[in-house]
């Protein structure tokens, strides 16, 4: 199954943190830039990154080994079926376990919760590699792994290094692709049939939540960070689940991007009939606490109306795969339908 099916699905679907491994350094953990900015917000690559990693795939029949992979970085040959994959994101994670596979190797997240809180039952025997930022390669290499899977927004300048130590097959960048990500991972794996069903489940599932929502609601999605504020918008990971779910947004969020900042005096430009928001990190960090304490809180039509909810961080902006989709779509289900 190759590239074009691939894109054949997507339209059709619309579509416990362990100590490091002793002895490792200084030397070999590497410095939060070993990405690649073409592909973050704002670059130049940022926006098409879902319809770039639909083309990538291989050819093999599902299932079958060996195969050759076409992905963000090249092309990479798998002999056989892995068996032991290290993760570099969330993503990866999420999407791995949804396949029905345990990573050996997972990185932490610099959240309120080194690893997903989701997930972290299904993971508690995984190595750390470091954190998303500041992976370690000794680490990784201690692992022995079979395939490593991460993404050039995240490790691009680290491909090489990481593919001497395993196959490694690269996505272009986590967070709104995630669909085509998943399906990608799936390739690698060899569980396409898997990984299409699992497209199709989640797509039926938010079909049937616009369904059953009565009126035409507007959601506003707003994340407190350190020092900054963020209104999420359709490219990112929950704005592509609403629009897949037919739900309306406001104007200042229904934008081709991951997100639009605001200020802590501009908050009600967070206003919606429903608010769902969290924080990457403490509330006291992330200047929650200040502002929902402050008087502009208040003064919000959602706040005032009783419909304005905190959500899981790790869930709604950390679970990047369809084991965090299909949660999202419960939380919604049960938050806007009475």
């Amino acid at each position: 199954m190759g590239a074009a099916w691939r894109r054949t699905l997507i339209s059709a679907t619309a579509i416990a943190l362990v100590g490091l491994t002793a002895g490792c350094g200084a030397s070999t953990t590497t410095d939060a830039n070993s990405g690649n900015k073409d592909v973050a917000i704002g670059g130049e690559h940022f926006t098409t990154a879902d319809e770039e990693t639909a083309k990538f795939g291989s050819d093999a029949e599902a299932g079958q080994f060996p195969r050759t992979i076409t992905h963000a970085n090249g092309t990479t040959t798998l002999e056989s079926k892995p068996q032991r994959v290290v993760v570099l994101d969330t993503g990866e994670l999420d999407a791995v376990i949804s396949l029905g596979i345990t990573p050996v190797g997972i990185p932490s997240t610099e959240g309120s919760s080194p690893i997903p809180g989701y997930l972290a039952d299904k993971v508690k025997d995984a190595k750390t590699i470091g954190t998303i930022q500041e992976l370690n390669l000794e680490s990784i290499a201690a692992l022995k792994p079979d395939l490593i899977i991460g993404s050039q927004l995240r490790a691009d300048k680290l491909y090489s290094q990481l593919n001497n130590i395993a196959p490694t097959v690269f996505s272009i960048r986590p967070g709104f692709p995630w669909k085509e990500n998943f399906l990608l991972a799936g390739e690698a794996l060899g569980e396409e049939t898997k990984a299409v069903e699992t497209l199709n489940a989640y797509q039926d599932k938010a079909t049937a939540l616009g369904n059953d929502i009565e009126g035409d609601p507007e959601i506003s999605l707003l994340r407190f960070m350190p020092e900054k504020i963020r209104l999420y918008a359709n490219k990112s990971l929950i704005g592509v689940i609403l629009k897949d779910a037919g739900l309306k947004r406001p104007d200042n969020q229904n934008i081709d991007d991951l997100a639009a900042e605001i200020s802590a005096e501009n908050l009600t430009d967070a206003d919606s009939d429903w608010i769902f928001y969290t924080s990457y990190g403490t509330p006291e960090a992330t200047g929650e606490k200040a502002a929902l304490e402050g008087p502009l809180w208040k003064k919000l039509k959602a706040v005032q109306n009783d419909q304005a909810f905190r959500v899981n961080d790790d869930v709604w902006f950390l679970g990047l795969g369809p084991t965090g989709a299909s949660q999202i779509l419960d939380d919604l289900r049960g938050y806007l339908i009475k």
